[in-house]
This record gives structure tokens, sequence and C-alpha cells, in this order.
């Protein structure tokens, strides 16, 4: 059984190696910012991801699991899998406006740390490159295929401003995404207006029973929708147009029926115009996020180990992740490091800048830093270990390749 002081030891290597690569890490985050890459796009941010790796000694794969921008890589042959997941997708138009350059970089940073002391540790370390976080759902597809089932957790650090909060207060909700296609029949807008089936008035309706029913929604939830397509022509009554829509919740149940009642207006809008409708799904479903209490404590203490302060989050996050999927299948940790100083609100061009700024570098190694101690506390805390390895071997074989699917 490893002391405080073995412990201690370990942890101390683990942050020497950070600090030997933090110039090439720093590097390699303003390399993915300067060059961002949408969802299921992120082939140079992949390969660099890669290289680093393989540079460090993992056995590493691009294109992992059939998945173009995944990366699989992994050291060490302990008993004990722990699954770092990276992210490196931008979003369209502000780039690197939520740092997964950071997330991508803290990811690696740690699972290099932890490669140094896999063998006094007892672990297999495994980073997976998830692509498609912001749109899409990489680590869903990585479930379905099988790329967790060896895991025995799965961690991950997510970057942000104000302060840092404590990881068992960070939540993510439910979120499903899917389109409306309304059909109606097309004419004449001037001289033969009897004669169409109007769907693009079906479409604003739609829209207006939303925005109607907002007001009776529990706290909590969010909705969004927006018309992609909605006709061609001043003089021509659309035929067709394609409603854009997205329901989120915390609750599972809240969020089903969430969007049931969304789906009702939709429905009655396309009633009251005569329209056919359909909808179909457009991206995985995320499922909310579960932070594991002993991941959470060991995280928390950690950042204080390093001088930071963190808070119970104020609020109730309403993003998502496709990490929550991740969590419902295994015991796993979606913490927040912030740039210290920095106040940008995410998805704005102010973030994107921050993520690149001093103290985005500086939450880097702090991240990674956390994480590899955090892992290294449940490894060589004998009750966790028990528990997290216990916890896997009772799982079903293919439990983790099961997704949330309505």
């Amino acid at each position: 059984m490893e002391t405080e002081d073995d412990l201690a030891g370990v942890k101390a290597r683990a942050a020497e190696r950070l600090a030997v690569e933090r110039d090439a890490l720093v590097a390699l985050s303003h390399r993915i910012h300067a060059d961002p890459e949408l969802s299921w796009q992120e082939h140079r941010a992949a390969a660099a991801v890669a290289d680093a790796l393989r540079g460090a000694g993992f056995d590493t794969q691009a294109g992992a699991y059939g998945v173009d921008t995944a990366v699989e890589a992994v050291r060490g042959d302990g008993d004990m899998t722990v699954v770092i997941c990276a992210e490196y997708d931008a979003l369209p138009g502000v780039g690197h406006a939520c740092g997964h350059n950071v997330i991508a970089t803290i990811g690696i940073g740690a699972a290099i740390a932890l490669a140094d002391v896999a063998h006094d540790a007892g672990l297999r370390v495994k980073l997976l490159g998830t692509p498609a976080e912001e749109h899409g759902g990489g680590k869903v597809s990585l479930l379905a295929a099988g790329a967790f089932e060896d895991a025995t957790c799965s961690l991950m650090v997510h970057g942000g401003t104000g302060d840092d909060a404590k990881a068992a207060t960070v939540a993510f909700a439910a979120v499903e995404r899917f389109e409306v296609e309304f059909t109606g029949r097309a004419a004449h807008a001037a001289a033969a207006p009897e004669k169409a089936i109007n769907a693009g008035a079906a479409a604003t309706l739609a829209l207006t029973a939303i925005g109607l029913l907002r007001q009776q929604l529990p706290g909590g939830t969010s909705v969004n929708a927006f018309v992609s397509d909605g006709g061609e022509a001043t003089n021509i009554i659309a035929e067709r147009a394609v409603v854009q829509a997205e329901v989120r919740a915390h609750d599972l149940d809240t969020w089903r029926d969430l969007k049931r009642r969304i789906l009702a207006c939709l429905e009655g809008a396309a009633i009251a115009m005569g329209c056919h409708w359909e909808h179909r799904r457009t991206e995985h479903p995320y499922a909310p996020l579960v932070q594991h209490p002993e991941l959470s404590a060991f995280w928390d203490a950690n950042l204080v180990g390093l001088g930071r302060a963190p808070v119970s989050s104020v609020g109730e996050a309403r993003g998502s992740t496709d990490m929550g999927n991740v969590s419902q299948v295994l015991p796993a940790l979606h913490p927040m490091i912030s740039f210290l100083g920095e106040t940008a609100v995410p998805h704005h061009p102010d973030f994107a800048a921050a993520a690149a700024s001093p103290a985005a570098d500086d939450a880097i190694i702090d991240g990674a830093t956390a994480l590899a101690w955090t892992v290294i506390d449940a490894a060589l805390s004998p009750e966790v270990r028990e528990d997290l390895l216990a916890r896997q071997s009772a799982r079903p074989a293919g439990a983790t390749r099961e997704t949330m699917q309505n």
C-alpha cells in the first residue's frame, strides 16, 4: 500500500514532467487555436494530437474506431484504465471560442504525465481524441464503436473564465437537435395565392407557438429554433420550409416532455396551415452530466494545492456536452479550469482571444497537473481504486456501447 510520502512523490514526478512539457503544450495549443476546424473536419488538429502522443511513446492510432478525426493513444499495462478525453473542434465563425485548444492540450499533458508514473500507480493510460463535441457528438459515436469498453473511468477538463468552480457543482444539460420539414404547395403569390399551401407560414407559426410556450416551461430548460429554409422568392409562396430546433433540460424526463411539447407546437402549425410535416434528428442527443463524487473531491483538493480557490458554481449551467453520455455509463469527471482574470463569455470572439491568452496558457498546466493528480489520488487510494475496478468488473460486456436514443 502506498504511503502519503509515496503519493506525494508520484504527484511530484507528474508535475515535474509537465513543467518540462510546458512550452511544447502551449505551442500546440496556439497551433490548434490558430487553425480552427469544424466538427468532423479536425484533420490537422487530430494529426497534431497524434504526433504529440506518438512522440511521447504512446501506441497511437489516428482515425480510431472508424471515426476519421478520432485519435487513440495508449501507454502502460496496469489493471486500471483511465481514459482522458481531448476535444479540438472549433465553432463556425468564431473559431476556438469554446477553448477546445486548451481542452486538447490539458488532456495531452495529463496523459503524458500519467504515463511517466503509470507503473507506480498501476495504470493503463489511454487518451481519446474525441471530435465534434460542438455539433455531432463524437463521444457518442466512439461509445457506440466500443472505445470506452476498457475504461475504468474517464476524465477531461474544460476551460472557462471567472472563478474556478467546485467540480460537483459543474452541471451540463441534456440536449437534442432536430429539424422539422413542412411541405405545402407553391403558387404565384399575387396571381393565385388561394391555390397555395404556405409552408413558410407554417414555420413562422411554429416559432410563434414556441415563443408563447416559453412562459410555461419549467425552470432550467431551454429551447431554441430558427428557420433554415423558408422560401426562394417573394413572388412564390413557399412549398417547403425547414426549422432547426434544440431542446435542453437537466432531468431526462423533463427533457423528453419538453421535446413532446415542442413537437406539438410544430404539428399544430402544420395542421393550421394544411401542411404535411415530419421531423428527424440532425445529431446524436447528449445526456446530462454526472460528476463522480470522489473524483470531484480529489479535483477540488488538487486545485487548492495549486493555489486556486474553487467556489460553488453560481446558477445552473445550461450548456451541454457529449461527455454526459460517457458519464451515464461509467465513472467520469468533467470539471472546469478558469483562465483567471479573463471575463469573456463562451461562444463569443472575446472568448476565442482569451483561449490563447497567458491566462489560458497557465490553465493548461494547472489543468493538466490537477487532472493527473486526481487520477493518481484515485489510483493510489485503496478504497476508491477498489470501488472503480469493482464497477468496471460488474459492468456487462457492451454496456458502454449503449447510447441515449430517446
